[in-house]
C-alpha cells in the first residue's frame, strides 16, 4: 500500500476554479462560483470495498509492496508537533495546520506504505462550525477578552485524520475469590464506660470461576499526532460501524490529509490494551458476591482484521503568548471540544472579590453580635 496521497484537480466547468468537498452539499461544489460537479459516491472505479484486513498476516509483511492511490503529492513534516500533512502540490504551506509553526520541511519517501482504504465523510458544513465557535468563544468567560473578540474563525480548516479500527473475537476465562458480606455482634465500651453492642461487617471468601466470550467491532486507535489527544477523545465517537465509505479522491479534495504515525504495529499494541480493559470490566461484572479480589483473566484473541480509515474533523489551531491551543468539531456530528488561554487579570479579580465577601460576611457577623 502507499501513503496516503494528495488529489488531481478538478477544475468547475464554469469558472475554471478549483472544486473542494462540500459537506453541506454532499458533493464536489466550486467555492468560487458554486457549481456543483457531476459525481457519485459509488466507490472506487476499480470495484474498491470496505474489507477487514488480516493483522497477523499484515504485522508479518510489514514492509508490504506499496499500491494504489497514486498520485501526484506533497508531504511536510512539523519540526514542532511532528505532524505530517498531505495536500495538494500546488498548495504553498506557510505554516503547520495542526499547531501553527512555521517550522514545516518538506519529506521525500516516507517509509510507512499503508493507505486508507474507508474514510467518513464530512457533514458537517463550515459555516455551521463558523457559529459553533464564535458561540463557544463568547462563553468562555475567562478567557482574555482580546480572543473572545477575535474568536480566530478565519484560521479553520478541515483536516481528515487517520484511524485504525481492529475488530476480533474473544475468549477469556477468569478465577477469582468471591466475598459475601454478612454481619456479626460485636460487645465494646462507649465513652461513658456502659458496654453496648453494634454489628460488624465481615466477609467470607469462595472461590469462583467463569468464562466470557465477546466481539470487538471497530475497536478504534487514532493515528494521528497532531490533534491533542484529549480534545479527540472529547468530540469521539466517530460512526465507523454504519457509515464508511470506500475511499473516492472525491471526498478529501480541499482538506489536508494527515498521515498517520502511530504505526500499525503501536497501534494494535493499543488496540490489545484498550480491548484487555473492556474483558477486565466484563470479567468484573461476572464475578458473584458483594466483592471480590486475585481475579484472573486468561484470553484467547481470534480473527483479528484492521482497517486504516479517514475521519473528519473542523479545526482551529492558533498561539496566544508562547503556547499553541486548539479547537476540534467532529465533522460528522459536529461534537466540539477546545483549548483557550486564562485571563490572569480576571482570575486575580475574582479572588479579590471572593475574599472581599468573606471580609464582608465576616464583620458582619461580628457587628451582630
Amino acid at each position: 500500500m502507499a501513503e496516503v496521497s494528495a488529489l488531481r484537480k478538478h477544475p468547475c466547468p464554469e469558472c475554471g476554479g478549483d472544486a473542494e468537498w462540500n459537506a453541506s452539499k454532499k458533493a464536489l461544489a466550486c467555492p468560487f462560483c458554486g457549481t456543483i460537479l457531476p459525481w457519485s459516491d459509488g466507490g472506487d472505479p476499480m470495484g474498491a470495498t470496505i474489507v477487514e484486513r488480516d493483522l497477523e498476516a499484515a504485522l508479518a509483511a510489514i514492509p508490504a509492496k506499496a499500491r494504489g492511490l497514486k498520485e501526484e503529492k506533497k508531504s511536510v513534516r512539523c519540526e514542532s508537533c511532528q505532524a505530517i500533512s498531505v495536500f495538494d502540490p500546488d498548495r504553498a504551506a506557510q505554516r503547520c495546520d495542526f499547531c501553527g509553526s512555521p517550522s514545516i520541511l518538506p519529506v521525500e519517501n516516507l517509509p510507512d506504505l499503508i493507505t486508507p482504504e474507508s474514510l467518513l465523510p464530512a457533514v458537517i458544513p463550515n459555516s455551521q462550525v463558523r457559529d459553533q465557535l464564535r458561540e463557544w468563544y463568547r462563553s468562555r468567560w475567562w478567557a482574555p477578552d482580546k480572543l473572545k473578540r477575535s474568536a480566530l474563525t478565519d484560521t479553520l480548516h478541515g483536516v481528515y485524520l487517520p484511524y485504525w479500527t481492529f475488530d476480533a473475537h474473544v475468549d477469556a476465562n477468569w478465577s477469582a475469590e468471591s466475598g459475601y458480606y454478612y454481619y456479626e455482634n460485636e460487645s465494646y465500651t462507649d465513652s461513658e464506660g456502659r458496654i453496648a453492642t453494634r454489628q460488624v461487617r465481615r466477609t467470607r471468601w469462595e472461590d469462583s470461576a467463569g468464562s466470557i466470550s465477546h466481539f470487538f467491532d471497530d475497536e478504534a486507535v487514532p493515528g494521528t499526532v497532531g490533534v491533542h489527544g484529549e480534545l479527540l477523545r472529547k468530540v469521539e465517537p466517530f460512526p465507523t460501524l454504519t457509515d464508511l465509505k470506500p475511499y473516492d479522491p472525491a471526498y478529501v479534495r480541499g482538506w489536508t490529509v494527515e498521515r498517520y504515525q502511530v504505526d500499525l504495529r503501536q497501534a494494535s499494541e493499543t488496540g490489545r490494551q484498550q480491548m484487555d480493559s473492556v474483558v477486565a470490566r466484563l470479567c468484573e461484572r461476572d464475578v458473584p458476591g458483594d466483592t471480590h479480589r486475585n481475579l484472573r483473566i486468561s484470553t484467547n484473541y481470534q480473527g483479528r482484521t484492521f482497517k486504516h480509515i479517514l475521519v473528519p474533523i473542523w479545526l482551529v489551531s492558533y498561539t496566544y503568548g508562547a503556547k499553541s491551543f486548539q479547537v476540534v468539531v467532529n465533522g460528522y456530528n459536529g461534537k466540539m471540544a477546545g483549548e483557550h488561554p486564562l485571563s490572569w487579570m480576571k482570575i486575580t479579580l475574582a479572588v479579590i472579590a471572593v475574599i472581599l465577601i468573606v471580609l464582608l460576611i465576616a464583620m458582619l457577623n461580628q457587628s451582630a453580635s
